[in-house]
C-alpha cells in the first residue's frame, strides 16, 4: 500500500472508529460488536505504525499512551467557570424564581431542569472540529491543564461530527460510573491494593494523575451541560436547544433534561429523581435549574460568581446514627478554639466519617450534646459533616457534658471569650498552632498557591524555626532548607520555584 491510499484508509478507519464510539459510549446502540472494533483499531494502528508521519493528536489511537507529565500548567478561563447558588426547600426556589420574575417583568418564563452530577468539573476547547484542550475548573479562573487525562474518556469526541463551528469550548461534569466503581474497586481488592471511598472523589483523582496511562485504567464517562464559547451566527435561542445542538456534534448529553413552565413542574421533577435516584449509575445530589432563554440569562448576569439565571436544588442530605466518642479542639488561624466531634465511624452517602465539625459551645449546647451519645449524622451540602440531633432517648446515664477548658490545647494560653461572639479565643499571638493555621491558609492554592509547602513541610518549617512568622516563608534559604527531613535537592528547588511564582500572585 503506497502512502496515498494508507491515507485514505486511515481517514476512513478513523471515521468508522469515532463513529462506532459515539454509538457505544454516547448513545448507547453499538452496531457492531468488541471484536469487530478491536479489527479497525488493530488495522489503523498498523497503518500508523508504517507510516507514523500521519499520526495526529485527535486519532483515536492517541487516547492513551503518552508519557507521564511532570505537573500540571495552569489554564485561564475566558469565560469563568461560575458555582451555582443552592436552594434547599420549595420556598427557597420560589423565592428563587420571584426575584427573577421582578427583573424580567415575565410571568411565564421557562425553565431547564437537568440532574445535578456530583463529579468534577471540566471545560473543553475545539478549534476546527479537533479537541486541543481540556481543563479543571480550578478556582474558576484559573485550572489545571489535564488534556491528555480527559482523551482517554471515550464519551469525549476528539474530533466533532456534523456541522461544527471553527471555535467551541463547552463545559461538563466527568463521573466514575457507580456500577464501574464497584466492579474498579472488586478488581483492586482482588489484587490487594487499597479500595477507594468513592466514585466523586475516585474520578476526581484519576483526573489528577501525572500519568494518562493510569487514567485510561479507569472508566470515566462525562455528560456536557452547557456552551462556553462558540463563533457567531449559531441562531440558538435556549438551553435546551443549545445542549441538542451540542449532541449533534457528538456530545454526550443527559437524557433526563426537560422544559419546566413554572416552579410546579420543577418541583415534580426534583421530587420525582429523589423517588428515583436508585436508578440512576452515577451520583447525584440535586437538579440545576436554568432560566431556558439565553437571552434572559444574558440579561440576568451574575451576582459575584454565581449566575443569577441558575440554582442548584439539592435533594435532602443522606443522614446515619452513630456513637459520639469524645470532642476534641484545634486552634483555627485567627486563634479561635474549635470544638469538633470524634464519630464511630458510619457510612453517610459513601464517605466514611469519623469526624465532625461543632463551631462552638453554643452550639453544642443547643444540640444538647453529651459525649456517648447517639447522634444522627448528615454530610451538609453533601460535603461538610454535622451532627444533627442526639437521641436523648438512648442514653444510659453514662453519658458525660462537655466544658471548654481554661487554657489553649496547644501552648497553654489563657483562653476569652470576645463580647458579642460565641467563639472561644487562644490570647497567645505566638501560638504554634495559629501559625501553623496561618501559614496552610497563606500557602493553600484559594491564597498564594505555594505548591509544595502544605501539610507536613509547613509544619516541618514551623517546628525547624524557619518560620516565625508569613513574611519568613520569603526569607527561606537554600542551605536550611535542606538540613530538613525529607527535604532533598529537587524538592527544595521546586519550592523555593513556587515561591517566587507566588510573588506574581
Amino acid at each position: 500500500m503506497d502512502r496515498k491510499e494508507a491515507e485514505n484508509r486511515i481517514t476512513q478507519l478513523r471515521g468508522l472508529i469515532d463513529r462506532h464510539n459515539y454509538l457505544y459510549f454516547v448513545e448507547n446502540i453499538p452496531e457492531i460488536g468488541d471484536g469487530q472494533y478491536d479489527k479497525l483499531m488493530s488495522e489503523l494502528r498498523g497503518l500508523e505504525n508504517s507510516f507514523p508521519d500521519l499520526i495526529t493528536n485527535q486519532s483515536p489511537t492517541q487516547r492513551v499512551g503518552a508519557e507521564p507529565l511532570i505537573g500540571f500548567s495552569e489554564i485561564s478561563h475566558e469565560i469563568p467557570m461560575l458555582s451555582l447558588s443552592n436552594a434547599f426547600s420549595n420556598d427557597d426556589l420560589t423565592a428563587w424564581y420571584h426575584r427573577l420574575y421582578a427583573m424580567l417583568d415575565d410571568t411565564n418564563f421557562e425553565m431547564a431542569c437537568e440532574l445535578k452530577y456530583d463529579g468534577l468539573a471540566v471545560s473543553l476547547r475545539y478549534e476546527n472540529g479537533l479537541f486541543i484542550q481540556g481543563a479543571t475548573r480550578g478556582n474558576g479562573i484559573t485550572g489545571e491543564d489535564i488534556t491528555l487525562n480527559l482523551k482517554t474518556i471515550n464519551s469525549i469526541p476528539l474530533r466533532l461530527q456534523g456541522e461544527f463551528p471553527q471555535t467551541l469550548e463547552v463545559r461538563g461534569e466527568v463521573y466514575f460510573p457507580k456500577s464501574e466503581f464497584d466492579k474498579f474497586n472488586a478488581r483492586r481488592d482482588q489484587e490487594g491494593l487499597q479500595t477507594y471511598a468513592n466514585p466523586r472523589n475516585t474520578a476526581a483523582g484519576s483526573l489528577r494523575q501525572l500519568d494518562s496511562n493510569v487514567t485510561a485504567g479507569r472508566p470515566l464517562d462525562i455528560f456536557i451541560y452547557s456552551l462556553a464559547q462558540i463563533d457567531s451566527g449559531h441562531g440558538l435561542d435556549t438551553q435546551l436547544e443549545t445542549l441538542n445542538y451540542l449532541k449533534s456534534l457528538g456530545f454526550k448529553i443527559n437524557p433526563n433534561n426537560i422544559l419546566a413552565k413554572n416552579t410546579q413542574e420543577v418541583i415534580e421533577y426534583h421530587t420525582n429523581w429523589i423517588q428515583n435516584l436508585v436508578s440512576l449509575d452515577y451520583d447525584c445530589d440535586g437538579i440545576v435549574v436554568k432560566v431556558n432563554r439565553l437571552d434572559y440569562q444574558q440579561h440576568l448576569g451574575t451576582i459575584g460568581r454565581e449566575p443569577r439565571w441558575a440554582t442548584a436544588y439539592k435533594f435532602p442530605a443522606v443522614q446515619a446514627q452513630t456513637r459520639l466518642l469524645d470532642i476534641k479542639l484545634n486552634v483555627g488561624r485567627t486563634g479561635s478554639i474549635n470544638p469538633y466531634a470524634i464519630l464511630e465511624p458510619v457510612e453517610v452517602g459513601g464517605v466514611i466519617i469519623k469526624q465532625a465539625t461543632l463551631h462552638n459551645t453554643d452550639y453544642i449546647d443547643s444540640k444538647d450534646l453529651k459525649i456517648g451519645d447517639w447522634v444522627v449524622v448528615e454530610r451538609a451540602g453533601e460535603v461538610i459533616p454535622q451532627i444533627v440531633k442526639s437521641h436523648k432517648d438512648k442514653r444510659t446515664g453514662s453519658e458525660t457534658y462537655f466544658s471548654m477548658p481554661s487554657l489553649c490545647p496547644s501552648c497553654s494560653a489563657k483562653l476569652v471569650n470576645r463580647e458579642d461572639e460565641a467563639a472561644t479565643f487562644c490570647t497567645n499571638s505566638t501560638c504554634p498552632a495559629q501559625l501553623e493555621r496561618l501559614v496552610e491558609h497563606f500557602v493553600s492554592k484559594s491564597a498564594m498557591d505555594i505548591e509544595g509547602m502544605g501539610g507536613k513541610v509547613g509544619i516541618s518549617l514551623i517546628q525547624s524555626g524557619l518560620i516565625k512568622d508569613v513574611a519568613d516563608i520569603y526569607f527561606l534559604q537554600r542551605e536550611k532548607l535542606e538540613q530538613l527531613d525529607r527535604m532533598g535537592k529537587k524538592s527544595v528547588d521546586n519550592l523555593l520555584i513556587a515561591i517566587k511564582e507566588s510573588k506574581k500572585r
